[in-house]
């Protein structure tokens, strides 16, 4: 789910350029390797209820075995419900059972595509003007298959970690009602993928739309997603004969009440952080109200200038907006029944139950707010922790010179949220680029540049035997 990047977008005029990308590549054999698990995975169909993510991971699974992982490191899950939707959990034991093992996550499901609404077939990889494009080409199918693509080299090249590294791909991610493999593996199965901490999706790195590299990122805690319905009804009646009692009315007026509420501005270690950066690079009226803002979260004026900016405005706080209305019964008959979609992305620390209060208190007695399953659980912010994000910049220095990393908070969700619940702290991990406008994820003709790729492989590569030791 990729909007859970936009936060980045704040600082891309405000940063300095640090280099263009260069021209595509794919000379290496172990590049041309790589390929061939990516291009298979591309174009295997894993949109939920129309494909097969249990195909995908026994693929991938297929390949591991072949590299010489045994069908003890492996573990292959689904459930009788839900067939198609499984995944794999795969193991490269440590040298030191003291250490605690890392986990790599990735999804392999992704969002549905429409071949009449595409350029090329959303379904089959293809390069032009130095892009890959296909549906998953980033999201997540990009990190799904470095992770996987890890694995292999590291088997092959006899790689022995002193840390015991664990790689989980899951599916469900994509859609609210699926049954996902991440919250499935974290109530059922804890021991299996336990770990230190995790790295996962939702960082990267923004290139301008000449390919010029401006930053990485690095995502570190993200809100829960949760959504509400608004309900209510009346007796209805003859439309010749109107009453002050309409459903139609009393639900705009909660909605309306929604709109014009605005959370308390929060912070967490990383927001701070992010918005500390953001106010010296970007200088001005904003930098400054970015000032007063840290200093004083509830300093309304500084708020509102902030605000203007959509991405910043969801960083400072929860946000619920309606999204989706059903109402009336006929085209002249009274309402006796209005219906909304309130969907909240609530801050990390606050409760689901909190909001839902709040609601409440804004809709009226009128109408009935209820909470809709799933309910997910309490964001926890893991720590801005220099042991984490050390390597990263480090790393970073070798493969990206110059470009800055930048620490977020997602206004999105991913499935980190769940390993989180039962105390494993997940990280989105930077490296691969995309382009200013997102690269079409969960949209039209899905791309990313090909030197992108291969140079994210390459960062991530690194990234985890710089962890792994």
């Amino acid at each position: 789910m990729m909007p859970k990047v936009r936060t980045t977008c704040v600082s891309l005029g405000v940063l300095a350029l640090a280099g263009a990308l260069p021209a595509a590549a794919q000379t290496r054999p172990d590049q041309k390797s790589f390929f061939g698990l990516y291009k298979e995975l591309v174009e295997t169909n894993t949109v939920v209820d129309e494909g097969s993510c249990t195909q995908a991971a026994g693929q991938i699974a297929a390949r591991l075995k072949a590299a010489g992982f045994t069908d003890g490191d492996v573990t292959l899950f689904s459930v009788p419900d839900h067939p198609k939707d499984g995944g794999l959990v795969a193991v490269l034991a440590g040298s030191d059972a003291a250490a605690k093992p890392m986990l790599l996550l990735g999804h392999l499901d992704v969002v549905a595509a429409k071949r009449a609404d595409w350029v090329r077939d959303p379904f089959r990889l293809v390069e032009e003007g130095g892009y890959y494009y296909a549906r998953g080409t980033v999201d997540d199918k990009a990190m799904a298959a470095i992770w996987a693509d890890t694995f292999i080299r590291f088997r092959k090249e006899g790689y022995r970690p002193r840390r015991t590294i664990k790689l989980a791909l899951t599916c469900g991610e994509e859609t609210t009602f699926a049954f996902n493999g991440a919250q499935w593996l974290a109530k059922n199965k804890p021991d299996l993928i336990a770990a230190e901490f995790a790295l996962n999706e939702g960082g990267g790195g923004r290139t301008d739309a000449a390919g010029n590299r401006q930053l990485l990122a690095v995502q570190v805690g993200e809100k829960a997603a949760q959504n509400y319905t608004f309900t209510t009804t009346n007796p209805g009646g003859h439309s010749s004969q109107p009453i002050p009692a309409n459903a139609i009315y009393e639900l705009a007026d909660a909605l309306k009440a929604v709109q014009g509420y605005e959370f308390p501005v929060k912070f967490t270690d990383t927001t701070r952080a992010f918005f500390a950066m953001t106010a010296k690079g970007q200088g001005g009226e904003v930098g400054a109200a970015i000032t007063r803002l840290l200093a004083n979260p509830n300093d309304k004026g500084a708020d509102a200038i902030v605000s203007r900016d959509k991405a910043m405005h969801s960083t400072l706080r929860t946000t619920c907006v309606a999204t989706l209305v059903n109402a009336g019964h006929a085209e002249n008959a009274l309402p006796q029944k209005a219906t909304a979609n309130v969907n909240c992305r609530i801050f990390p620390g606050e409760t689901v139950e909190a909001t839902a209060a709040k609601l409440k208190e804004l809709a009226g007695p009128k109408v009935t707010v209820t909470t809709n399953q799933p309910v997910r659980p309490v964001a926890v912010p893991p720590p801005l922790d220099p042991k984490i994000t050390g390597p990263m910049e480090a790393v970073a220095k070798t493969h990206f010179p110059g470009v800055p990393l930048l620490p977020l908070m997602s206004t999105g969700a991913t499935d980190g949220i769940f390993l989180e619940a039962i105390g494993i702290p997940v990280y989105g991990a930077p490296g691969i680029f995309i382009d200013p406008d997102f690269g079409g994820i969960h949209g039209l003709n899905e791309r990313i540049r090909v030197k992108s790729l291969y140079d994210g492989r390459d960062y991530l590569y690194d990234l985890v035997k710089a962890y792994a030791g």
